[in-house]
Formats: structure tokens, C-alpha cells, sequence
């Protein structure tokens, strides 16, 4: 596979190679990343079930995990599938509309998920700090316009993306170096002038990221203010676990998320393979591992799933 010249500015059909430089080993690399995905789906679908049907979970810390579940299934739905079939069956096309489709997904639903993420440590920082008014101040409603409001920031802020993209010359190469459509890496194949997608995309990403990650941390400082201040070993413990999850899923999905951004713009010496195999990690990693560090850490939740596999068992 290698790129050709364009002599026209359409282009109906782009190649997505996969892991550049790997491209030998993409039937191996299908098996972990199938296995990512199946462990992704039948988690998040045990979250979303425990919780509609049990009762006593629907609060707000885990209405907004089920947020969170939703987000991923779609954000790895939308890549993986595609993914597979480069790795597995070399089907490394995909057309110019279903590229922007799913460029739209990832940004938007990830954009979505780091707003979720806020909106639990927000519930952590009530639940700790305000405990008397948590039930007061996270009502249903309140819950539902913040997700409301999640879903519109991240359609309204990556929805120029595609008219950006659509007004570039995409003329040096019809041949994307990565395993899914990602805003940048369409950058790259333009001719023309892309000041404004790169800093349009600058905008978006400290808009969305640094906003999120201020104002977690200073959710953080202040619970850790809070529960400094409890009395007793015992109950700064169990504060402490009640944020541990929470605390592992935010790295799990910044960590990834901050080096793939970082990369694309400023680190030209990063070997492409790892750069575009930590890209997918940040797409299937926290899919996979959330409901699993929810499961083990939130006790009802823990409780549930074994009561669920102790009756498929008898």
C-alpha cells in the first residue's frame, strides 16, 4: 500500500494502514484488541443492567456511571469494528463521508467522556464535602441537564471539525497513517494552509481538557481538605475509597488521551507504532478497564455481579 498524488481535491475513499510499520504483525495485534473490545462490551452492558434494575443504585454517582458506560460502548463501537477488519480481513478502506462520521464520534464522545468525568468528581467533591445537601443539589433533573449540557458542548465544539476538514485541499495522499479517522491525521494529508484546523484544534482540546482537568483537581484539593479534616482513621479510609475508582478511571483516560494530542502536534521523534498503538489504547483501554475498576471498587455493584453469576450458577 502507498500513497499516491491526487490530481483532484475530492476524495471519495481514504486507506487506513493500521499501525505504521506493523503491518506484518496486524493478525496478531486483532486478538488482544478483539478480546479489549468483547471484555469493553459485555462489562459495560453488566454496568448498565445492574444499575437499571437495581433500586437502590440509582443515585448519582451511578447514574453518571452509566453515562460513562454509554460513552464507551459508543467510542469503542466506532472504532473497533473498522479496526479488525484492517487488522484481520486488509479492509483499509473506508469513504470519505463514513471517515468524518466517525472523526465526529471519537471527538465528540470524547469530549463527552472527560465531561463525565468532571461530573463525578463534582458528585465526589458534594457527596464528601456537602453530604447533607448531595440529595438536594443532584436531583434527577440536575442530572439529566448536565448531561444535556455535556452532549451539546461536545457537538457544538466538534462539529466545525468537518467543515474544517471539507475546505482542505487533501491533495499529497489518499493514505491515512493511523487505524481510525482522527481529525490531525487528516491534517497532515492536506496541501493548503491548515492554521486554522490545527489551531481550531488547539482551542477545543485546552477548552475541553483544561477546563476538565482544573476543575477536577480542584475538586480533589478540596475533598482532600475535607477529609483531612474527619476525625477518625475509619471514615477518612473509606473517603479515600470512595474516590480511588474515580481517581484510576481519570488516569486511565488523560494519560493516553494527553500523549496522543501531544504527539500528533509536537512529537515528531515518537516512532509512528507507538505512537498510533497508545491512540488505540486511549480508545480501548478505558472502555474495557472502567466497569471492571467500578465493579471491584463499588461494593454494590461487586455484590450485584456476584449475586447475578451465584444464580446463573444454580
Amino acid at each position: 500500500m502507498t500513497p499516491w498524488n491526487m490530481t483532484s481535491l475530492q476524495i471519495s475513499t481514504f486507506l487506513l494502514v493500521g499501525i505504521p510499520g506493523l503491518e506484518d504483525f496486524h493478525f496478531w495485534f486483532a486478538f488482544p484488541f478483539c478480546s479489549m473490545y468483547i471484555v469493553a462490551l459485555v462489562g459495560n452492558c453488566t454496568i448498565l443492567f445492574i444499575i437499571k434494575t437495581e433500586q437502590s443504585l440509582h443515585e448519582p454517582m451511578h447514574l453518571f456511571l452509566s453515562l460513562l458506560a454509554i460513552t464507551d460502548l459508543i467510542l469503542s463501537t466506532c472504532t473497533i469494528p473498522k479496526m479488525l477488519g484492517i487488522f484481520w480481513f486488509n479492509s483499509s478502506e473506508i469513504n470519505f463521508e463514513a471517515c468524518l462520521v466517525q472523526m465526529f464520534f471519537i471527538h465528540s464522545f470524547s469530549a463527552m467522556e472527560s465531561g463525565i468525568l468532571l461530573a463525578m468528581a463534582f458528585d465526589r467533591y458534594v457527596a464528601i464535602c456537602q453530604p447533607l445537601r448531595h440529595s438536594s443539589i443532584l436531583t434527577n433533573q440536575t442530572i439529566v441537564r448536565i448531561a444535556l449540557a455535556l452532549a451539546t458542548r461536545g457537538v457544538i465544539l466538534v462539529m466545525p471539525f468537518i467543515f474544517l476538514v471539507k475546505r482542505l485541499s487533501l491533495c499529497k495522499s489518499n493514505v491515512i497513517l493511523h487505524s481510525y479517522c482522527e481529525h490531525m491525521a487528516l491534517v497532515k494529508l492536506a496541501c493548503g494552509d491548515v492554521t486554522v484546523n490545527i489551531v481550531y484544534g488547539l482551542f477545543v482540546a485546552f477548552f475541553v481538557v483544561g477546563f476538565d482537568i482544573i476543575f477536577i483537581t480542584m475538586s480533589y484539593i478540596m475533598i482532600l481538605r475535607s477529609v483531612l479534616s474527619l476525625p477518625s482513621n475509619k471514615a477518612r479510609l473509606k473517603a479515600f475509597h470512595t474516590c480511588g475508582s474515580h481517581i484510576c478511571v481519570i488516569l486511565m483516560f488523560y494519560i493516553p488521551g494527553l500523549f496522543t494530542f501531544l504527539t500528533h502536534r509536537f512529537g515528531h521523534q515518537v516512532a509512528p507504532h507507538i505512537h498510533i498503538l497508545l491512540a488505540n489504547s486511549y480508545l480501548l483501554v478505558p472502555p474495557m478497564m472502567n466497569p471492571i475498576v467500578y465493579g471491584v471498587k463499588t461494593q454494590q455493584i461487586r455484590a450485584r455481579v456476584l449475586k447475578l453469576f451465584l444464580w446463573h450458577r444454580i
